[in-house]
This record gives C-alpha cells, sequence and structure tokens, in this order.
C-alpha cells in the first residue's frame, strides 16, 4: 500500500546507491532534452544529501546545453552564505564550479536572511518559475524530505515555509512547500542505505510522511537501492 498522494508512483530499486545516482542522470539528462526541446528550457530543483551530492559530480562530467538549465534549491539551512554545511556551497563545490554554468542560472535562497525574510524572498523568486520541469528529492530516515518534518505543521497556502526547530541542526531552515514540490511535470525520489528501512515500511502501510504528501503533475519516480529496501521487500 502507497502513501496518499503517491498512488501512481513508479518504484524501481536498483542494486547500489551508485546505480541510483547513474540512472538518476540519465533521467534527468532525458528531461533537460525534452524541456529544452519544448520551451527552450529546463527547470530543475536541486536537493541536498550524499546521494544527490553523487549525482552532481557525475552531472559535473557530462556536456549539457547548461546556458539552458535554471537551477532551484529544495531547500536551506539559515547558516552564514559560504558555510561548507550549506546546500547552495556543496551544489557549487561538487558541480558548477567545475562546469561552465551561467551563475545567473542559479537561483539559491538567501537563508543568511533568516527563515522568514529568505522564505518570504524565495517565493518571490520560484513564482515566475513554476511549474518546474524536475525536482530531484531525498529522504531522511524519518520520512523527511527537504526541510518538511514529520509533526510539523505550514500553511497549505505557502510557496514556501520558513522552518523553526528542525529536529536536525541547523534547526532554522527554509523549505519549498508540498504545494511548489509537487508543482513539477517529474518529481525524481533518490533513497539509499538501510537507515531508510523503517521509513520505508511506514510509507507503504499507508502512514503519513512528509515524503508521501509530494505529488506531481505527471510522473514520480522512486530511485531506491536494495539495501534501503531489503526488509520491505
Amino acid at each position: 500500500m502507497l502513501g496518499q498522494g503517491m498512488i501512481d508512483a513508479q518504484w524501481h530499486i536498483m542494486n547500489n546507491a551508485e546505480q541510483v545516482a547513474h540512472a538518476a542522470v540519465h533521467r534527468i539528462q532525458l528531461k533537460a532534452q525534452e524541456a529544452i526541446s519544448h520551451r527552450g528550457v529546463f527547470k530543475m530543483v536541486l536537493a541536498g544529501g550524499t546521494t544527490p551530492k553523487r549525482v552532481y559530480e557525475l552531472l559535473a562530467e557530462h556536456h549539457q546545453q547548461w546556458s539552458q538549465w535554471q537551477l532551484y534549491i529544495g531547500d536551506e539551512r539559515c547558516l552564514d552564505i559560504n558555510d561548507p554545511e550549506r546546500n547552495s556551497v556543496m551544489i557549487s563545490q561538487t558541480w558548477l564550479d567545475k562546469i561552465h554554468f551561467p551563475r545567473e542560472n542559479f537561483y539559491p535562497i538567501n537563508a543568511e536572511l533568516g527563515p522568514e525574510a529568505a522564505a518570504k524572498d524565495y517565493a518571490q523568486v520560484i513564482d515566475s518559475a513554476l511549474p518546474f520541469d524536475l525536482v530531484l528529492l531525498g529522504m531522511g530516515e524519518d520520512g523527511h524530505t527537504a526541510s518538511l518534518f514529520p509533526g510539523h505543521q505550514h500553511s497549505d497556502n505557502e510557496r514556501v515555509h520558513a522552518v523553526y526547530n528542525a529536529p536536525k541542526a541547523p534547526s532554522e531552515r527554509v523549505s519549498l512547500s508540498k504545494l511548489s514540490l509537487s508543482n513539477s511535470e517529474q518529481v525524481m525520489i533518490l533513497i539509499t542505505g538501510s537507515n531508510k528501512q523503517a521509513a520505508i515500511r511506514q510509507w507503504q502501510q499507508g502512514e503519513e510522511l512528509p515524503i508521501n504528501q509530494i505529488q506531481s503533475m505527471h510522473h514520480l519516480d522512486i530511485l531506491i537501492d536494495s539495501d534501503a529496501m531489503a526488509q520491505n521487500k
């Protein structure tokens, strides 16, 4: 049984995290080609985390029509602008700094402004970008995605949330809402590691988690390795 909003999700079980990363890169490239062919631009939301980081390392090895890519971020930590724990810094170091990417096409969250100001600022940034072509997400061991955590309440009408009291440091963050993350042609969720098994079991038993509240306009793919699925087959 799949969680609410995930009935049409396609699950793809792979041998290991490296296969998940390579499969994600392949799908990203196909979606980029399709979007650029149809509309002249590819709008993608990026995730933080270990598996997405590997995806960015692999993307840096490929030649693409980078000038037609527009990159946004699903969430950010309210830290100094150059803090290595920020998603924007990780994305730049592993990917964008290694290619000829037009930096005006990268839209980081100004989380150094604080949760409220940064959320209002980024809502204006993404307002003209919606709908996205592809949203890339990970999942934490508690079933959170982006900085949407279990038990947290947010307005259903907000495009971007100010996040306080996050269970993982730092406690203050900024996150795209489930409304914004779901406003995409395609959503791709990457899940790797045995520490995700409990959340996957909750998901498939129909328990409500932030991750299974994300929907998609057309395609929702879950790329998961065998470690994460080991006790859930």
